[in-house]
């Protein structure tokens, strides 16, 4: 998939999910999603494709653990 297309893919996936709907109309095609659960995975996973496609860098957490040594 052109890298277009899934940036317009992912635009209406996130003006479907933002005004609480759960289908998606794309290319004459309807999209039905059961819950917000899975819509929000479908637009990480676009997310994630544009980023490999594009040679964007990943994020990465970094975070600080202490113990009292017990």
């Amino acid at each position: 998939m052109e890298i277009d297309r899934m940036r317009a893919l992912l635009s209406t996936l996130q003006e479907a999910r933002f005004s609480g709907l759960r289908s998606v109309s794309y290319d004459g095609k309807t999209l039905a999603y059961g819950s917000d659960t899975e819509l929000a995975t479908a637009i990480a996973d676009l997310e994630a494709r544009i980023g490999r496609a594009t040679g964007a860098a990943r994020r990465r957490r970094w975070g600080t653990v202490a113990t009292k040594g017990l």
